[in-house]
């Protein structure tokens, strides 16, 4: 599956009701993401997206969980410095499901160059903007660290990601973005999507 341009975020305090209309109108990449779930719980998210979205062709990844992306069907896990190394990941995936999409989350070209080499597909790059969606997160890296860290893997933009900035960190070589509050906390999440689509291009 090839790796979508956009990739909307979700949990389960989301309105899962809008995901069609999102992937309707050109999103088409969900990343299930819910650090407070349950293993359970997290994959009957996982379930739930992947039949809401599943007759458009769009691409879901599990955030952390190579378990769960693997137990729901999912077409990709996504996985950030404490979760499970990439290498072994990308070995476990090769056996079990030959084609899985393994991305890392990345701050600088080092840790793509180190994404890439242990077998990742893509690189989720950010915080790019600042972004009040996760605690604990470092500065925004800015535009600049995007065009610095890009030609390696496609890089995935996250963090303050809007219709506005999108066209922005796409210019500056990033493949795609990843949303969170950029559709879901706008009065018109619709409107929204539409706007980002024709952003990324």
């Amino acid at each position: 599956m090839p790796l979508p341009r956009i990739f909307c975020l979700v949990s389960s305090s989301e309105d899962l009701a809008l995901l069609p209309a999102f992937a309707e109108l050109g999103v088409a990449g969900f990343q299930v993401r819910d650090k407070a779930a349950t293993t359970r719980e997290l994959l009957a998210l996982t379930a739930a997206v992947i039949e809401r979205v599943g007759t458009y062709d769009a691409c879901v990844v599990v955030d952390d969980r190579l378990d769960v992306a693997l137990a729901a069907g999912a077409h990709g896990v996504h996985l950030g410095a404490s979760d499970l190394p990439l290498a072994e990941a990308r070995r476990m995936a090769d056996a079990v499901a030959p084609g899985l999409l393994v991305g890392a989350t990345c701050r600088d070209r080092a840790a793509v160059e180190a994404a890439a080499a242990a077998g990742a597909d893509y690189a989720g790059f950010g915080p790019v903007f600042a972004t009040t969606s996760k605690a604990g997160l470092p500065d925004p890296l800015g535009v600049d660290a995007v065009s610095a860290a890009a030609g390696l893997l496609p890089l995935i933009a996250i963090g303050g990601i809007s219709g506005e900035s999108a066209g922005a960190v796409r210019a500056a070589g990033a493949h795609g973005v990843a949303v969170i509050g950029g559709l879901w906390r706008q009065p018109d999440p619709l409107q929204a999507a539409k706007e980002l689509v024709e952003a990324v291009g």
